[in-house]
């Protein structure tokens, strides 16, 4: 990786790409620290000293802007909402499955434009939402309805800026531009993590053994979880095909052999992130319409403490428990869900016939349906208990005294976008065919 960086810094055209790259994501972490016009700085740093549940989850994302209330403080959340909901309806609608699988670039055009419609609309309900249930805080200025308004407006806004700035980098510069703002986001929480291991180490009290073996086996941990990450998002099944000789036009084209890779994990990380939006979407309306729902009682707080159960330790261990088992059985049957929404077996061996090919010792048609179906469920439970594995280890060391930012959810997202990023690079070097890289 270190090669690619030090080979890309002395191409000119991919050094210009880095460097655009890089202003943005500073203009970024610059407008983590602008507030929203209407707050109160002094009853902000009180009321947002120990954010919890729904609010915590969002304050990684968007790499502390939330506890500032800062104009990014919905991060690109309502975006990623809006781009899964997009998506799940075009499984549904014929027209916009038409658009997105036969309109080209002008179909992909009208499909940005549609998530683009949604993601305003989305960030407008969330920024209402945010402000209902933080005005009783006593964090605005005042209770008017143009403080809110300006609240609501700025906060949309940064979203707003946030989508554009992405769109930039996808265009201009290095990695995808959303993935990486997220990135930045939560690798922002880094410096925290390294105060709270060197805090084990050398607490008030002095040096303490305890907490250096306790660093060294967070650190060994760390490791092991992101290889076993690398490993298994780089991993694929390769299916052989085959493809017997056949006449183009005037030349006969000979048997050609070739292969299906098949991820191990297909899905990515979307089943992690459909499943934690479904547990804290009950929390976040809950919230909206009962701002101090955290401190009463009866079954609305009972189901607002087991929707944020995955992202806070401060609730009974009875809820504890439920919500790690059904976000367990979520995170697996979305990952069924998505691997099968994006790979269908029957297509692809109407594809393969079509071609003239075949898989080895398979017959065409059914046959090689229900091969590729066969292997894409076994590669779908290992998926789907990898992913629930990787998300539910970290929610473990909430119930011990470590102050860990870093969820599963951000492990695989870091991993990936880091992955990806650098996948992007050596592809735009290979492209200017930079000798020092091809060597």
């Amino acid at each position: 990786m270190f090669k690619t960086i030090k080979n890309a810094l002395k191409t000119p055209d991919v050094r210009k790409r880095l460097i655009y790259t890089l202003i943005l994501i500073v203009v970024f972490r610059l407008g983590c620290y602008i507030t929203v016009p209407g707050v109160d700085s002094i009853a902000l740093n009180e009321a947002m000293g120990n954010t919890q549940g729904i609010a915590g989850l969002i304050d990684i994302i968007s790499g502390g802007a939330f506890s500032r209330f800062s104009v990014f403080a919905m991060s690109i959340s309502p975006y990623i909402t809006a781009s899964i909901v997009i998506q799940l309806l075009a499984m549904i609608i014929p027209s916009l499955e038409r658009l997105t699988k036969e309109g080209g670039e002008e179909g992909r055009k009208k499909i940005n434009r549609y998530t683009k419609i949604l993601t305003i609309v989305l960030a407008l309900v969330e920024a209402i939402g945010i402000y209902l249930s933080y005005r009783s805080a006593g964090i605005f200025v005042n209770d008017s309805f143009l403080t809110g308004a300006l609240v609501v407006t700025g906060l949309v806004a940064g979203t707003s800026i946030l989508m554009w700035l992405g769109e930039q980098i996808t265009a201009k510069g290095i990695g995808n531009g959303i993935s990486l703002l997220i990135f930045i986001g939560i690798i922002s929480g880094l410096p925290s993590l390294v105060t709270t291991i060197w805090g084990l180490i050398m607490p008030e009290a002095g040096f303490s053994t305890t907490g250096l073996l306790t660093s060294i086996g967070i650190i060994i941990g760390a490791i092991i979880l992101v290889a076993g990450v690398v490993f298994v998002q780089q991993a694929e099944r390769r299916v052989p095909v085959q493809y017997s000789k056949k006449v183009v036009g005037r030349k006969m084209v000979g048997a050609q052999n070739t292969h299906i890779p098949l991820k191990l994990a297909m899905a990515g990380v979307m089943p992690v992130i459909f499943a934690s939006s479904f547990m804290t979407f009950p929390a976040m309306i809950i919230q909206i319409f009962v701002p101090d729902i955290a401190n009463q009682t009866g079954f609305l707080a009972g189901l607002y403490n087991f929707s944020i159960a995955t992202s806070t330790s401060n609730v009974p261990i009875g809820y504890s428990i439920a919500n790690a088992i059904v976000y367990l059985l979520l995170i697996i049957g979305f990952t069924f869900f998505y691997t099968y929404a994006t790979f269908n077996p029957a297509e692809v061996s109407n594809n393969i016939k079509k071609n003239g090919g075949f898989i080895p010792g398979i017959r065409a048609g059914k046959p090689t349906t229900e091969y590729l179906s066969s292997i894409i469920s076994k590669l779908t439970w290992f998926g789907g208990f990898f992913l629930a594995l990787i998300a539910i280890i970290p929610m473990l060391l909430r119930f011990t005294n470590l102050n860990i930012a870093f969820g599963g959810t951000s492990i695989l997202i870091v991993v990936g976008v880091a992955l990806e990023t650098v996948q992007q690079l050596e592809s735009q070097l290979a492209m200017r065919h930079y000798k020092g890289f091809l060597e």
